[in-house]
């Protein structure tokens, strides 16, 4: 059964591999046995050197996914790299925090094309060389418990994660046919840079704590089983689900 988990002989591109929860599932594939195109703004200097000590491919792609420009050379790229693509991790996000009186236009904006377009874009793209050469593939789309709620002054990115949420079901409906598994993680409170400000709050960190049943924050190494199993041949017949990996908030 165990061969079921094993991505060995894959190629996963996962955006915004370079820190936090894409570092850490970009490394949990690589484990499985999966070779990692890593696609980010910044050197993945650490996630390679990660990746490369357990014996796996390694191969950075430098592209600003705050636009949809760069994301027809990413997947040329990709695929004159490895040959083809395999795995496609949406991580790639930005946050924005202020009141909804008060937020701005060019915060919406950037959370929005950076979270949601670009991901819708990029699935695209890669989907495009799956139909054209007769085979399938697994995308894992990144989305939040506020892909469910609401949340408090990070309006665009919760519009952004709930729109995520949905793609993630439409694509599915539309992909499942042709050997496409589209599915989401929705990660719960992870200590990473997004929610630095918030762990610093000493009250609002004393009040998540005080819901999530598990009773502390995610470590990013928290998402690895997840993403591997989503990624793999034991989730051949999983489309369309979102998988919340959040210490219980959600049941709470």
């Amino acid at each position: 059964m165990m061969t079921a988990f094993d991505l060995s002989g894959r190629t996963a591109l996962v955006t915004g591999a370079n820190t936090g929860l894409g570092q850490a599932i970009a490394v949990g594939l690589a484990e499985a046995g999966a070779d990692i195109i890593a696609v980010g703004r910044s050197a993945p200097t650490e996630t390679a050197e990660a990746v490369l000590a357990l014996g796996r491919g390694f191969h950075a792609l430098a592209a600003d996914l705050s636009t949809t420009a760069p994301i027809g050379d990413v997947v040329a790229e990709a695929v004159a790299q490895a040959g083809a693509i395999d795995i496609l991790i949406n991580n790639a996000g930005i946050i924005r925090r202020a009141d909804s009186l008060d937020f701005s236009e060019a915060d919406w904006d950037a959370v929005i094309d950076t979270n949601l377009k670009s991901a819708f874009f990029l699935s695209q793209a890669v989907a495009r060389t799956w139909v054209g050469g007769g085979r399938g593939g697994k995308i894992i789309n990144i989305c939040s418990m506020l892909s469910f709620q609401g949340g408090i002054r990070v309006p665009s990115y919760t519009a952004s994660k709930s729109g995520l949420a949905g793609l993630t079901r439409l694509l599915a409906c539309e992909w499942a046919a042709k050997g496409i598994n589209v599915n989401g993680i929705a990660p719960g409170y992870f200590a990473t840079n997004n929610t630095e400000a918030l762990r610093a709050d000493e009250t609002r960190n004393r009040d998540i704590l005080a819901r999530i049943p598990a009773g502390r924050w995610g470590d990013p190494s928290d998402l690895k089983g997840a993403a591997v199993f989503l990624a793999s041949d034991a989730a051949s017949y999983v489309h369309g689900t979102i998988l919340t990996v959040d210490g219980g908030w959600m049941a709470r």
